[in-house]
């Protein structure tokens, strides 16, 4: 059995996000989280903790009894019926980000990891039991639509997304540009309302700066992508050479990306060794600690810091801020971030299938599981969608006058 490992923290689709954070595939990741997953995985043995007794007898039933009466009943082939067996299994867990993929899945699970595709631009999670909209990418369809960070997405095309998956609400969103997709939405405790959204070749934009006139610095990252620690240090260097001291990280709507690029980008405010995150595997295998690499640019007290946060901050997002709170770094500034805190890593099972399973959760550097209801912001306010319509910001004019203050 072969396992795949590269740190992802909240992989970005262009068309739609089907998962969140810490997700490993083969690549470059450390030895010490090699071992620690392959000491989770173990290896390919009988189950000692298992009676498959009511199994086989269950197997055998099926197979030597079952007769075809209806146009809708099916005899699945071997291969299909332990694809349903393993199906069965890891819904059992009842974590909506351990998934099994069988082949066709797992091929379009691969292409939606490495590819651009087209689509509605917003990425999906899964929060109560119901899915939820983390955040629709900046200029996208989703946006433009007027979806919002924590919609709960209650039926696609008039069918209701109750007991789906975010895997299996993807395939039906995504499509080719130019056609369009009916969602009905529940925003807080109001009445459900639909949005037909057209799918568009989606951009991700990454990394925006802007000096204002009240002389606050903002720099504002959509996505945790393989070249956006270099894109934030020319943001870091812009606002060096303005003579600004006060930064206003804007982290909002910002699902993840690459556990590499949260690590570095907080090592430009912090000494080396520092704990930017760690991996809780709750016994299972000795913790792992993501540390600074020492960059420290811009040492403690020497500017004055705020991140701005809300329900679709997630997975790096929530690493970067949380490990720049704990340090005494920054404050947080918005609403509660979404709280997607757990590690995936992808098993090949063999013949084109994959397992994708939770093998640990994240811990910002003073202890705090990401996943148990998200980051706290340290000033709170939130930013309703009259707000949004009326372009006022009052979470960015909170930040600002923290930054302001004295």
């Amino acid at each position: 059995m072969q396992q795949n490992r590269f740190a992802i923290a909240g992989a970005l689709l262009a068309v739609l996000i089907a998962f969140g954070a810490g997700f490993y595939i083969r690549g470059s990741t450390s030895g010490q989280t090699a071992a620690a997953a392959d000491s989770i995985l173990g290896q390919d043995q009988p189950a000692s903790d298992a009676d498959l007794k009511q199994f086989w007898l269950a197997w055998n039933a099926l197979r030597n009894n079952f007769v075809d009466t209806t146009p809708s009943t099916t005899v699945p082939t071997a291969e299909e019926k332990v694809y349903g067996a393993i199906q069965g299994l890891t819904e059992s867990y009842k974590d909506p980000y351990t998934v099994f993929f069988p082949p066709v899945q797992a091929q379009q699970f691969q292409e939606s990891i490495s590819g651009a595709f087209e689509g509605v631009g917003m990425e999906i999670g899964v929060r109560d039991n119901v899915l939820t909209v983390i955040a629709p990418i900046k200029n996208s369809p989703a946006e433009r639509a007027g979806i919002l960070p924590g919609d709960m997405l209650v039926a696609i095309e008039g069918k209701s997304t109750e007991g789906q998956s975010v895997e299996d609400a993807v395939k039906i969103i995504r499509g080719k540009k130019g056609t369009t997709v009916k969602l009905t939405l529940v925003r807080k405790a109001g009445e459900p309302f639909e949005v037909s959204v057209m799918r568009d070749t989606i951009q991700l934009p990454i990394v925006e700066t802007k000096l204002r006139d009240d002389g606050v610095f903002e720099v504002s990252i959509y996505t945790f992508s393989a070249n956006s620690t270099e894109l934030f240090r020319g943001a870091l260097r812009e606002f060096a050479q303005s003579g600004s001291k006060k930064l206003l990280l804007d982290l909002r709507g910002n699902p993840g990306g690459y556990l590499q690029a949260a690590v570095a980008m907080a090592s430009f405010f912090l000494p080396v060794g520092d704990v930017v995150v760690s991996e809780d595997f709750e016994g299972k295998a000795d913790p792992i600690y993501h540390r600074s690499l020492g960059y420290n640019t811009f040492p403690k007290d020497s500017i004055k810091m705020a991140i701005l946060i809300d329900q679709g901050s997630a997975s790096a997002s929530e690493i970067l801020a949380g490990a720049l709170k704990a340090h005494g770094v920054a404050k947080l500034v918005g609403t509660r971030s979404f709280g997607k805190g757990s590690v995936q890593q992808l098993v090949d099972l063999g013949n084109g299938a994959q397992l994708k399973v939770t093998i640990a959760r994240w811990l910002t550097p003073d202890g705090v599981s990401i996943s148990n209801g998200g980051l706290t912001p340290d000033i709170q306010v939130d930013r309703t969608a009259d707000d949004v319509k009326a372009k006022k910001d009052p979470q960015k004019d909170a930040a600002v006058k923290y930054l302001l203050e004295n």
